[in-house]
């Protein structure tokens, strides 16, 4: 020891050159302590983690454990690692979960909306080009050129040969009329007019004149060329005058009659582009353009028809065959912002999309709700709620409102913005009931336009046998007293105000009620009380709200824990009529079970543990 002592004094400046040294080493790499404050903030928050429900995004706990409404084990909840400004409803999602989801982008572009209505129908003779070949004289049908429908004339061509009686005296008329025409023009004119009024043609008409002798067998000539698509005559046949003989029809031009459904028809208008096609000519396609709507609808089919002329010039278009057709409408003048349809995720009230957030490191999306407008093919219209530019999630839509689901936020099955509102409103809604005296009907439209003129009351009614109101109503807005106070000042007193004797002198001879026999019966409630079975507020709701209905129920509350219901009537209330009520909705009573299969479709939340 005396020797270590020794040798530090000899050599003390050493020595303490090597302590400062190991003291300068140790403070260097000591954490600092804002250093184990961070690791302390780190390891505390890596610690209270949230847990939270796959089914039930809105339950949060601090703890792992089971959901409380349908008792699936909680799943941590991650939270969302952005930027300081990032919105907290924004979806975050890994390079690797994007390639997995098979996430894909598009870009909100403006332009000409063009849409596709696809119609059924078929083709149809051009009814304009049909011509029905009617007797104008009687006769037997001595000769039949055409034998079958279906055959093709021209114009003029001999269709059957008629022996007729009358034609062959209108005949000799005219070869006699013809030998006196200089001295009397007047019977030359009328025997000429006469067979031209029976169809015969000039070239015919000068044939009689020149012969000597009237023509026995007379040639009946086609008026068109076309098609005979009927024959009603045959060989030996004697007809009347007016009977039908042939119908032919020109097919060089046809119809395209389509069906249209009335939710089609606001999208077609005439000089629309229509291409379609038929069995009978596959891989072709065919184009024409809307020439007529019908402006009536068909009350059996409730279709109207669309048609479209085509030329048909090699005769391949046949009336009856059927067609699948396509019309395209321009749905506005100037072009529209356009998504695809699978980029819109529907939750019955409204439509949602995802829009990509830029400016940040990983893929990031946010929930948005947009108004579409009519459909454009296999595109929207979007009315409201993008910008032209913006980009959003077209394809895999659905995977990314499920991470949003999981984690809590702001999605198609979490509640929106706008159910928050309805949810917060219902929660600062409040029911209440008390006596108004009162006569008649027009008593009651005056109480409730006087409730109702009070701002925040969103329901009011009046019953004037048991006189009493019923009234739903905002408490951050109004209360009970300014609601007492304005049906006191319309006239009629309430259980806390009385009206003053002016505004009651003012009221109609009908409505004036006796004042002191209201005085009395507005204090004669009772109270009864019983069980109800049931869970949860939810229960709580249905059952007061059941209970509520039944007419003498001033206000009725159930409690949740003891399974007891309060109920305020007047003295003549039918008290089984309540429980009959309540069960009526599902839940059993005392003495009233609810039906099995009311008791069945109530919510998984709500089905108690039946007595």
């Amino acid at each position: 020891m005396k020797k270590i002592l020794q040798y530090i004094k000899s050599n003390y400046k050493a020595v303490l050159i090597t302590l400062l040294a190991g003291l300068l080493i140790g403070w260097m790499i000591k954490p600092s302590h804002s250093e184990e404050t961070q690791q302390h903030q780190h390891n505390h928050a890596e610690e209270s983690t949230t847990w939270t429900c796959s089914m039930h995004p809105q339950i949060k706990q601090e703890e792992p454990g089971s959901c409380p409404i349908c008792g699936m084990d909680l799943i941590p909840l991650k939270s969302m690692q952005g930027s300081d400004d990032a919105n907290p409803d924004e979806v975050a999602m890994s390079e690797a979960a994007i390639k997995l989801a098979d996430i894909q982008t598009v870009k909100v572009v403006k332009k000409q909306a063009i849409r596709k209505e696809y119609l059924q129908g078929k083709i149809e003779p051009d009814e304009r080009k049909i011509a029905q070949l009617t007797a104008r004289f009687s006769g037997r049908i001595e000769k039949l050129n055409i034998n079958f429908t279906g055959q093709n004339v021209r114009k003029g061509q001999a269709l059957a040969t008629i022996y007729s009686p009358e034609l062959v005296s209108a005949q000799r008329e005219l070869i006699e009329a013809a030998a006196l025409k200089e001295t009397n023009p007047a019977l030359y004119k009328a025997a000429k007019a006469k067979l031209s009024a029976w169809d015969l043609t000039p070239q015919q008409i000068s044939e009689i004149e020149n012969a000597s002798d009237p023509i026995i067998h007379f040639n009946i000539l086609s008026p068109v060329s076309g098609t005979v698509t009927s024959r009603n005559v045959a060989q030996g046949d004697y007809v009347k005058e007016g009977t039908d003989m042939f119908q032919i029809t020109d097919l060089s031009k046809v119809w395209i009659q389509l069906d249209a459904y009335e939710t089609d028809l606001p999208w077609i208008t005439q000089g629309d582009k229509i291409s379609f096609s038929a069995k009978s000519q596959p891989g072709k396609t065919f184009e024409a353009n809307v020439s007529f709507i019908d402006p009536i609808l068909n009350p059996q089919t409730r279709v109207a028809k669309v048609r479209a002329e085509v030329i048909n010039t090699n005769g391949n278009l046949k009336p009856g065959m059927f067609v699948t057709a396509y019309v395209e409408s321009k749905l506005s003048i100037d072009d529209a912002l356009i998504i695809p349809k699978s980029a819109v995720l529907w939750t019955g009230k409204r439509a949602v999309a995802y829009v990509k957030v830029e400016e940040r490191e990983q893929p990031t999306f946010l929930y948005r709700e947009i108004v579409l407008g009519p459909e454009a093919d296999d595109s929207y219209v979007v009315a409201d709620g993008l910008e032209e530019g913006e980009v959003i999630a077209a394809n895999g839509v659905f995977k990314i409102d499920a991470a949003a689901q999981l984690e809590g936020k702001q999605s198609m099955m979490n509640s929106s913005k706008s159910d928050m509102h309805h949810m917060d409103m219902s929660m600062k809604m409040k029911k209440d009931s008390f006596q108004v005296a009162g006569n008649c009907g027009m008593c009651k439209e005056t109480i409730e336009t006087a409730a109702k003129g009070v701002k925040g009351v969103h329901f009011a009614e009046w019953n004037k046998h048991t006189k009493t109101f019923k009234v739903n109503y905002m408490v951050n807005e109004t209360d009970l007293t300014t609601i007492h106070k304005a049906i006191a000042s319309a006239g009629y007193d309430t259980k806390l105000e009385k009206a003053t004797q002016e505004s009651y002198d003012n009221l109609h001879s009908c409505c004036k009620y006796d004042r002191n026999d209201f005085g009395e019966s507005a204090t004669r409630n009772e109270t009864y009380t019983f069980k109800v079975f049931g869970n949860c507020g939810m229960c709580k709701d249905r059952i007061e709200e059941a209970a509520s209905k039944v007419e003498g129920v001033n206000s009725a509350e159930w409690n949740e824990e003891t399974k007891m219901i309060s109920i305020e009537g007047i003295p003549s209330l039918n008290i089984h009529t309540v429980h009959k009520a309540i069960a009526a909705v599902g839940h059993d009573t005392e003495i009233a079970k609810a039906p099995d299969s009311v008791y069945n479709k109530l919510p998984e939340c709500c089905l108690y543990d039946r007595p």
